[in-house]
């Protein structure tokens, strides 16, 4: 970590860096940078984080994740990225056979990048089989050196010792010394059943293994969950489709079930739901308009306003090259509602205007537009 805060550091658009490991994992860390006032920088977060990526990919012994500080977060698991697809299934073994292989075409994937999973199978274990055909041979029982391993390694409580205040477990196992080293494995013995002790390495062998550190649950199924980042010139509706279309071409079978969490889910959802709310709402403010004003015609005149409030933002936003993100969709309503509201106060002028004034339709209306074009402005 040290190395990586010195490079990091030494950016030209890096204010500082701060760093601290833990966070309910043994084997990571994380890092804070902020990075100087943007009047004082030309390249944008994504443009750091592109060139710090670049220049870090290759360091030994670690490996770096590096995403911005996102506008709305919500839900998901602890990850080293942005968004999270989580992998269930209620086969653990199948769920491990299927999601290294996920990971991979995920990751060659250019809509994807920083494809990393909560993973953890670097656990160093020692795996021991028997050769049932040995011990048939000399008279050994499977369940005898199970309890024996049992007895040894398994921190077996065998009793508790009743205090006048407290009560003791006790718990049986070999010295601790023994649990070091896999030699203590050649010392043990295991009685047949002629009463004879013949040595554990007669009829077992051992040998190093990796096992998982933990097992992540949600609900009922086992889950893994695979983290990553949007590149710059796609969108997050990009990546989501794009892994969706993976799944299907991969064959994943319906045992194994990939749901989006957190804010690639909260997106998801919104975007499904997107059309219906705005037809919804559409229905609403023009019945709520209609008995207002007492016509069908009027709240059709403020409504053919929210068209071309919606096209601009969507102009402006492809003008300045920015992705149609969560952030953006709530920009898009609020711009929309500020001009249902000014469309409400030019009708209402319009309409005391031909009232009292004596106007026609059309110069109420262009006299309702000059009075409101300068508090629109400001």
């Amino acid at each position: 970590m040290t190395r990586f805060m010195q490079e990091i550091n030494a950016d030209k658009d890096v204010d500082s860096v701060t760093g601290f490991t833990g966070g309910g994992r043994i084997n990571s860390g994380f890092m804070f940078i902020s990075l100087n006032p943007l009047s004082e920088r030309t390249d944008s977060a994504n443009q750091v984080i592109n060139r710090l990526r670049i220049k870090l990919a290759n360091e030994p012994g670690a490996t770096l994740f590096l995403m911005p500080v996102q506008d709305v977060r919500a839900g998901g698991r602890q990850a080293n990225a942005s968004y999270q697809f989580t992998l269930l299934a209620d086969d653990l073994s199948e769920l491990r056979k299927w999601e290294p292989l996920i990971r991979k075409a995920l990751g060659e994937l250019p809509e994807l990048v920083d494809v990393n999973s909560d993973k953890e199978d670097k656990g160093a274990e020692m795996a021991l089989t028997y050769d049932r055909d040995t011990m048939s041979q000399l008279g050994i029982n499977v369940s005898d050196a199970n309890n024996l391993l049992n007895n040894a390694f398994g921190q077996r409580q065998i009793s508790t010792i009743y205090a006048p205040l407290n009560q003791y477990k006790v718990v049986m196992e070999v010295s601790e010394q023994y649990t070091q080293d896999v030699s203590a494995l050649d010392k043990m013995y295991v009685m047949n059943t002629q009463g004879e002790r013949i040595p554990l390495s007669a009829f077992a062998s051992w040998y190093p293994a990796n096992a998982p550190l933990s097992v992540n649950h949600q609900g009922l199924s086992a889950a893994s969950t695979i983290a990553f980042n949007v590149p710059e010139g796609y969108t997050l509706s990009d990546a989501i489709n794009a892994i969706e279309r993976t799944m299907t071409e991969l064959g994943v079978p319906n045992t194994i079930r990939g749901t989006f969490a957190g804010t690639a889910q909260i997106f998801q959802e919104t975007i499904k739901s997107q059309l219906i709310l705005i037809l919804a709402a559409i229905v609403t403010v023009y019945i709520v308009l209609g008995v207002l004003y007492e016509s069908y015609i009027h709240p059709l005149t403020i409504l053919s306003t929210l068209p071309s409030a919606g096209v601009g933002a969507l102009l402006a936003l492809r003008l300045f090259d920015t992705p149609f993100s969560l952030i953006a969709l709530i920009g898009i309503m609020l711009l929309i509602g500020i001009v249902k509201k000014n469309a409400i106060i030019m009708v209402d002028f319009a309409i005391t205007a031909q009232r009292e004034g004596k106007l026609s339709a059309q110069e109420a209306i262009i006299q309702a537009s000059l009075l409101r074009f300068p508090p629109l402005l400001l």
